[in-house]
């Protein structure tokens, strides 16, 4: 987003002071026991720590039922109402499909390349037909272009440049295109559709390329949701799939009441994180999101670790489904009967363009040492590469049928090490697929494994450097509890520690949760959430889109420094000025009961609707300072516009960069 100068230097200014106050809390920061927070502290401390923000009105609603019956009705998301969130996500048909229903629906390269090759049929329904129609056209232009690029690199052509026939060919079929789509807007839109559906694979890709933005909008206007995807699938499948999840998410971390188990699947995510650019993940992260992680993440961890560790999404991104028994059936030496399919099978190209050898020492330890080092026990918790060894071939046979087509989990006997295995010192005797689970519950009631895991829920609820005696009780709680999560919360949540004074927004938001929070603080209503998430992306946060393991960090020295903060208060600043597409902000709701127009007013109105009138005196006095400033534009500005940038500017600020 781009403003005019006076107001990108203002953002600069702000932007050093967040900055310099960061610093200044974070040497501040002791969390001494003793509380300080008046009620109304409380009640938005615990807001903006097991939700997303508060939205307006939320303070005012926790004060009035209590904190603690809050934070109770929390912990039991099954109980609260959550319809509003369900209407808003209905257009987004993939959420509620099942993988082997997505990849049908919408199909991968690998569906298309068998109904080539004549394996699979075409599917009967139009419109699904023509998504496949098109992706055949494509891969068949494809090959083409692959075929005169390898004719012309004989040192005698240009390979990779188009010729200038070719690239008045697709300029000409662009401008019939975009004169197509203008001459079918005038149809109704069930007419409209029809119409495309009678045009030529090749006419219905140029077309559906051809709509971007408001003209995209336009063409879609009164379409069902399964024909707005039909048109984008056309162009490309996987985007449909890909959009809708990010969609789902920032939906449901803005308008879900269920606030804490959003919170708590967000941060279980991160933990057992999968990257939705491997591959088939693509088509398996919605499953994984909504079948393995938001039903457990409240509930013990050893059945959400077994649910990821049984997991399409987790197997593929980790490559275990690949990993087999150095003297497996499947491995080299046994008779080629037994093991030829499997060979043709994982000696396949991985999507990460390594050849994926399923030859002697096939064992892959992907798995096994993430499961150990970021998934249980901890860097430190006491495993050696021995057990990362003895782990991997205990997981060998935990494999796939057909992930990119959405297959599940299945365990392989063919592919798996026999014998026994020494980890941790126990001896896990030769059981199948067994001795996975025995392994699983051994790490899942480890001490490390306790400590590792409240080491994280305490950095993400309480502080970046947590008290040891905290982690210590939340620890033990882990243990007793058969490391029941919301028994663990419950402890850090009854703890002086949490509700210490010094607690009170010491944490720096991460780019997802200031988007969301500053999305729920000004009541936005998100007609399209993609501009919202090209946004995170902007912020160094793509969502689903860290590619290694780790996940993203929830401490402060990762997003803290000058150009990351001006990013957010240009975010801010587009948002409250109607300049982030897709979303729009009620500036005279966010006004509340305030309709004057003196400047000084309405800033204290917004300090009061949008931060509970909890503003620094120093952030107070530097906006004043620019509202009063003669050269500045927000004095030859009208109302609506004079809003809308300080309330940006109160977004951007110091005290709501912290929760």
């Amino acid at each position: 987003m781009r403003f005019r100068r006076p107001q990108v230097a203002f953002g600069f200014l702000l932007a050093s002071l967040i900055v310099a106050q960061f610093a200044l809390g974070n040497k501040k920061e002791k969390l001494s026991p003793s509380s300080g927070m008046s009620d109304q502290q409380r009640a938005l401390h615990a807001l903006n720590r097991l939700t997303f923000g508060p939205r307006p009105g939320d303070v005012d609603r926790v004060l009035a039922i209590g904190v603690d019956r809050w934070i109770d009705e929390q912990l039991h998301p099954g109980k609260i109402d959550d319809s509003a969130l369900d209407a808003r996500l209905a257009p987004y048909r993939t959420l509620r499909m099942s993988t082997r229903e997505i990849a049908e629906t919408f199909p991968p390269p690998q569906v298309i390349r068998a109904v080539e090759q004549g394996k699979q049929s075409l599917p009967s329904d139009p419109m699904k037909r023509a998504v496949y129609e098109a992706q055949l056209e494509r891969m068949e232009v494809k090959q083409e272009k692959k075929a005169e690029e390898s004719n012309n690199s004989d040192g005698h052509g240009q390979s990779g440049k188009l010729s200038d026939d070719e690239s008045a060919r697709r300029r000409d079929a662009r401008m019939t295109a975009e004169a197509k789509a203008e001459e079918l807007l005038d149809l109704p839109p069930d007419q409209r559709m029809k119409a495309f559906l009678k045009m030529s694979p090749e006419d219905q890709r140029a077309l559906a390329s051809s709509l971007r933005g408001n003209r995209r909008d336009d063409f879609t206007d009164g379409m069902t949701p399964q024909q707005r995807e039909m048109l984008q699938a056309v162009n490309n499948p996987q985007t449909v799939v890909d959009q809708e999840l990010i969609s789902g998410k920032l939906l449901r971390a803005t308008y879900s009441e269920r606030q804490l188990q959003e919170v708590m699947t967000d941060f279980w995510f991160n933990h057992f994180n999968v990257f939705i650019g491997k591959g088939a993940d693509h088509y398996l992260l919605t499953s994984y999101e909504r079948d393995v992680i938001r039903p457990n993440a409240l509930g013990k961890f050893e059945d959400l670790l077994k649910a990821t560790a049984q997991s399409p999404a987790m197997l593929f991104y980790l490559d275990n489904w690949l990993s087999v028994g150095p003297n497996s059936d499947v491995a080299d030496g046994i008779p080629r009967r037994a093991g030829k399919q499997w060979r043709k099978r994982y000696n396949q190209t991985n999507p990460t363009g390594k050849q994926a050898k399923g030859k002697r020492n096939g064992l892959n330890e992907n798995y096994g040492r993430e499961l150990m080092e970021l998934h249980t026990l901890g860097v430190n918790g006491g495993y050696t590469q021995k057990d990362v060894t003895e782990v991997a071939k205990v997981f060998t046979g935990w494999t796939l049928k057909q992930p990119r087509q959405g297959g599940g989990f299945t365990f392989e006997e063919r592919m798996h090490e026999p014998g026994d295995k020494i980890v941790l010192g126990h001896r896990v005797k030769s059981n199948g697929e067994k001795e996975g689970m025995e392994v699983l519950h051994l790490l899942a009631h480890h001490p490390s494994t306790a400590k590792f895991i409240c080491t994280k829920l305490a950095v993400r609820f309480v502080s970046d450097n947590p008290p040891p005696a905290l982690v210590s009780r939340m620890t033990q709680t882990f243990l007793k509890k058969d490391g029941n999560i919301s028994e663990v919360l419950k402890t850090m949540l009854k703890s002086p520690e949490f509700w210490s004074a010094d607690a009170y927004r010491a944490k720096v938001k991460t780019p997802l949760e200031f988007v969301v929070s500053a999305l729920r603080a000004s009541g936005a209503d998100i007609q399209d959430p993609l501009p919202v998430a090209r946004q995170l992306q902007n912020l160094g946060m793509p969502l689903y889109g860290m590619q290694p393991p780790t996940g993203y960090s929830a401490k402060a020295d990762a997003w803290v420094n000058s150009a990351a903060l001006l990013g957010r208060m240009n975010f801010s600043l587009a948002l409250t000025s109607g300049k982030l597409k897709g979303t729009q902000v009620d500036l005279a709701r966010l006004l509340g009961n305030s309709s004057s127009a003196d400047r000084s007013e309405k800033l204290a109105a917004l300090e009061n609707n949008l931060l509970a009138g909890d503003v620094s005196k120093q952030t107070h006095q530097t906006i004043e300072a620019r509202l009063d400033d003669p050269a500045g534009t927000t004095r030859k500005t009208d109302d609506n516009t004079q809003t809308g940038v300080i309330a940006g500017l109160l977004l951007g600020s110091p005290e709501f960069q912290r929760r």
